[in-house]
């Protein structure tokens, strides 16, 4: 294996702290062959989808990418805003201020960034540039508040295999998941609060996540679980009976069993049973995307309505609330302890004297 270039190192320079931001991806624009590019990136992670690769790889490049990016493409085009993907803006702008509220928490030297697992800024090409910037040490936090090996551990895949190019690898920390943390489930409850505040409360509250095939599940994947935990610690939180709130799951995929109940078939239900108003939360997104703004906003309210549904209701995403922003400064500071620690000059001026009399170049 050749291993890749060190960045050039300057003698005296602080050893810096990286905190790297990563959510799922998007495609760099809402047409057809963009689309098709992250799409093949993403489906073509064994993790995303555990069927034969040979098997897969045909059914992948002879009919999916062929037939599904113009549709997806027509469905981003509905979302798409003038500055691009609202899943990157959210992003970037969740970035930019955990940059500053860390600063008011810390004077160690750090550098918060992020990536998308699918599509662009790749992982590999954030980790240089964070090694560029002398991350000696780096925080990886995947955007995803309940751990899915689909999701969560396709971070780690791809993180892990770029260190190994690496000759000289920072020291590493994850965040495996935050489902049922305090911060995070009190600014959920927050928003849905501050919602209901305005426009009232309605007589079902639907938390719809993001589905999973069956066979996760019963081969161990604890994503089933924490998407419950979840449910139930906000359900307290915000003060329901069992009879005010349901939990489901978006998204399926293909004709093979997955995590039910169905959010399709759920509203489809409650429709039919002509209830006046239901709103939708989506508690496995952090940021809003296409999965919430076009599937849950816009196809949900088709499916409701169309069965008999009176009012319907999608609540944003967490996005850039305030509670939720120091929520995760909370988590990402608990994760960082022994890390944080602010250089001493008069020393390192000492070890840089030291280097150059000893024959260093800078």
């Amino acid at each position: 294996m050749t291993f890749q270039t060190e960045p050039t190192y300057t003698h005296g320079t602080p050893a810096k702290t990286g905190i790297l931001l990563v959510n799922l991806g998007t495609p760099d624009a809402p047409t057809p062959s963009s689309v098709r590019t992250y799409l093949k990136e993403f489906l073509g992670d064994p993790r995303v989808v555990e069927i034969p690769k040979a098997i897969w790889w045909l059914i992948l490049n002879g009919i999916i990418l062929n037939t599904r990016p113009k549709k997806s493409a027509e469905k981003y085009a509905t979302i798409w805003l003038p500055e691009g993907s609202p899943l990157r803006i959210h992003t970037e702008k969740q970035t930019v201020l955990l940059q500053g509220y860390l600063s008011q928490r810390t004077k160690a030297p750090f550098v918060v960034d992020y990536a998308m697992r699918y599509g662009n800024p790749s992982i590999p090409d954030v980790l240089r540039k964070l090694k560029e910037q002398n991350c000696q040490r780096i925080l990886v936090v995947p955007m995803y508040p309940q751990y899915a090996a689909s999701s969560t551990a396709t971070v780690f895949d791809i993180v892990f295999a770029e260190l190994l190019k690496m000759r000289n690898t920072p020291a590493l920390r994850t965040i495996k998941n935050f489902h049922d943390h305090p911060g995070y489930i009190k600014a959920m409850a927050n928003n849905i609060n501050d919602y209901w505040m305005k426009h009232g409360r309605p007589d079902k509250l639907l938390m719809s996540f993001h589905g999973l095939p069956q066979f996760s599940l019963d081969k161990g994947d604890p994503y089933h679980c924490e998407c419950h935990k979840t449910a139930r610690l906000l359900a307290q939180q915000l003060g329901l009976k069992p009879e005010q709130y349901a939990l489901s799951f978006q998204s399926r995929f293909g004709k093979a069993e997955w995590l039910k109940p169905y959010t399709t078939t759920t509203l489809q239900e409650l429709g039919k049973q002509q209830t006046r108003r239901v709103d939708v939360v989506c508690p496995g997104f952090v940021a809003d995307c296409l999965e919430t703004l076009e599937e849950i906003a816009m196809e949900g309210r088709e499916d409701f309505q169309h069965a008999g549904g009176g009012e319907y209701h999608y609540i944003p995403c967490l996005n850039e609330r305030d509670d939720w922003m120091h929520a995760l400064t909370d988590l990402v500071m608990d994760n960082l302890q022994g890390w944080l620690v602010e250089p001493d000059k008069v020393e390192l001026e000492q070890g840089r004297l030291k280097a150059l009399a000893m024959g260093a170049k800078k």
